[in-house]
């Protein structure tokens, strides 16, 4: 289970994952916990983005600087609606990155994956998508997002998200082996409703306020 999966540890990551967890985090605390958390893990995500030089001028000096070859080349890919909490971070660091949504919703008794919305950039081929959800539970959302991404044959694709269950993760890689996976931590695993214990709670509605 370990090949192709970023366990991300910093200090940072779980101080705020620990915040986050907490049942009387409120709402507004939450959102703004995700949108940090979500800064930090992209900043480990995106640590091969190539780049490229081009000549500036700074107060004192002409130089040749490096910049980001391929921003604009990246499409982040939100599952909807929490993966627009870590979607919102994310565009804070790379704010030309282009977007996608792919709308998915768990059927409370079977668990599986309903389709409702998808929209992404034209030339995917030409472009890396990050598909972002804040919990990778059954893997299932996952595993149909990505099904439906990959019909756009983009470059390359990455999973990130906050929380995982090792359910989640062996799903995952046994439909999709060759794409990494991020995330701040594997918990202990999923309840008889397909909630990851201990976890975090529904992403979605407390990042909205929903329940």
């Amino acid at each position: 289970m370990a090949e192709n999966l970023t366990i991300i540890e910093h200090p940072l990551v779980q101080h705020k994952l620990s915040l986050m967890r907490r049942e009387t985090t409120s709402t507004a605390k939450f959102r703004s916990l995700m949108t940090e958390i979500s800064m930090l893990l992209a900043y480990e995500v995106t640590r091969d983005l190539p780049l490229r030089y081009e000549t500036i001028q700074t107060p004192m000096a002409e130089m040749e600087a490096p910049v980001l070859a391929a921003d604009k080349k990246l499409v982040v890919v939100s599952i909807m609606r929490a993966g627009q909490g870590i979607l919102d971070g994310i565009l804070q660091l790379i704010p030309s990155a282009r977007v996608g949504h792919v709308g998915i919703y768990r059927e409370p008794h079977s668990l599986v994956p309903i389709e409702y919305y998808f929209k992404v950039p034209d030339d995917t081929e030409e472009r890396d998508m990050l598909v972002v959800d804040p919990m990778m539970a059954t893997g299932n959302s996952a595993i149909a997002a990505v099904d439906r991404l990959k019909q756009t044959n983009p470059k390359s694709i990455k999973f990130l998200c906050i929380l995982a269950a090792p359910e989640g993760i062996r799903h995952f890689q046994e439909h999709h082996p060759e794409i990494p996976i991020y995330t701040a931590a594997i918990d202990q695993g999923l309840d008889e409703h397909g909630y990851i214990i201990p976890g975090l709670g529904d992403a979605g509605d407390r990042l909205f306020g929903t329940k």
